[in-house]
């Protein structure tokens, strides 16, 4: 038995969340992950970090995987990857072929046992103990939204948008550029810090007068960031307060952040919308940001007025949300340690031997795993 690999460790399941940005780890059971980590890898030829999904082929992805694996197994859990257990809570929405090159990885070049994968939305109830739920996830790229109903999700209820941190982060750069001069091109960690640090949600009616022709409001103080220890950069009070309004301004189609609840809500069942609109998940990171939850739900009334979506308000039509019994960035990961101490594993989980026989991973996309059995 290696010396990294404890007695204790031998029966439990790794819990693994790889995100765009970020990847959480630990074991089954616990409380919180072990570590949380940004989802890249060292260019062997560059020397510069290069995140998983910026890979060219299918080739390219199958060697950072195989790199990141590595990392995973022998730098932070330390414990052998062989006939180990790995349970992945992964989106619904991933795609295909990044699932099926991590599975041919962690098969045929580390020899896991098996490998159990759970929809990131439908275990992010489970610390919850609902059932029945609308979760929204907003990321690093885009931002989801599933209503689970009764334990399933609604497969052709889901919303999805292409904003997230990074579009924000992409405003502050474009708002950083006209505000001092000669600063342009600044490294993403510093651009994310300074999102977390100095920025805010600001309040709906503070929104609608930044972005009149002739704003009457005073903006709140500007700050100062160090800037390489010594650079000072301005942080106007502007762009403290309008940074995350990407994420509700509407795009060509009139579509935002809170239409995608909207819409959900719209395509499930009318005796279930009432539920799900008490009953609203937010998940990941950019949700932590300070007043985010509060600007939501105002502009969640606010959107309430409009004709598409006016037969939807009632007298008991509220929405509520989710206090999670932990931070918001990792409550799918939470989830998933949690299933992974049930007796569901070893019915639901995909063994190394099923996967050698074909190569492939089942997947709720495609017909020929979704057909029913005739016998």
């Amino acid at each position: 038995m290696p010396i990294y690999e404890s007695e204790s460790l031998i029966k439990l399941h790794i819990v693994l969340e790889i995100g765009t940005a970020y990847t959480r780890l630990g074991f089954s059971g616990e409380f919180a992950p072990r570590f949380i980590i940004k989802s890249e890898i060292r260019c062997k030829t560059t020397n510069k970090m290069r995140k998983l999904s910026d890979y060219k082929d299918q080739n390219d992805l199958y060697d950072m995987l195989v790199e990141f694996i590595q990392l995973i197994y022998f730098k932070y859990a330390l414990i052998s990857p062989k006939d180990k257990p790995i349970v992945l809570v992964e989106s619904i929405l991933c795609p295909t072929l990044f699932r099926s090159t991590l599975a041919k990885v962690l098969f045929s070049h580390y020899e896991v046992s098996a490998i159990w994968y759970l929809p990131s939305h439908l275990v992010s109830l489970a610390p919850l103990e609902v059932d029945t739920a609308l979760v929204l996830d907003v990321g690093y790229s885009e931002a989801v939204a599933v209503p689970i109903c009764h334990g399933y999700p609604v497969l052709h209820a889901w919303e999805a948008l292409p904003i997230g941190s990074q579009h924000v982060q992409k405003k502050i750069m474009e708002l950083l550029s006209s505000d001092n001069l000669g600063v342009q091109n600044l490294n993403e960690d510093v651009l994310e810090d300074i999102k977390d640090r100095c920025c805010f949600v600001t309040k709906i009616d503070r929104a609608e007068n930044f972005s009149s022709a002739k704003p009457t409001i005073t903006p709140c103080p500007e700050v100062t960031y160090p800037l390489g220890g010594n650079k000072m950069l301005k942080v106007s009070g502007k762009l403290r307060e309008t940074a995350f309004e990407v994420l509700y301004n509407e795009d060509v189609d009139g579509r935002c952040l809170t239409t995608m609840i909207l819409d959900a809500l719209l395509k499930v069942n009318v005796d279930l919308r009432l539920k799900l609109a008490g009953n609203i998940l937010l998940t990941g990171g950019t949700i932590m940001t300070p007043g985010f939850k509060a600007r939501l739900k105002a502009e969640l009334h606010k959107q309430l007025e409009l004709p598409k979506y006016k037969h939807l308000k009632t007298e008991n039509f509220v929405f509520k949300f989710h206090n999670p019994p932990c931070k918001d960035n990792y409550t799918a990961w939470l989830g998933g340690a949690i299933y992974s101490c049930t007796e569901l594993f070893a019915s639901k989980a995909l063994t190394r031997d099923q996967y050698l026989k074909e190569e492939r991973v089942p997947d709720w996309s495609n017909m020929r795993d979704n057909v029913r059995s005739t016998a």
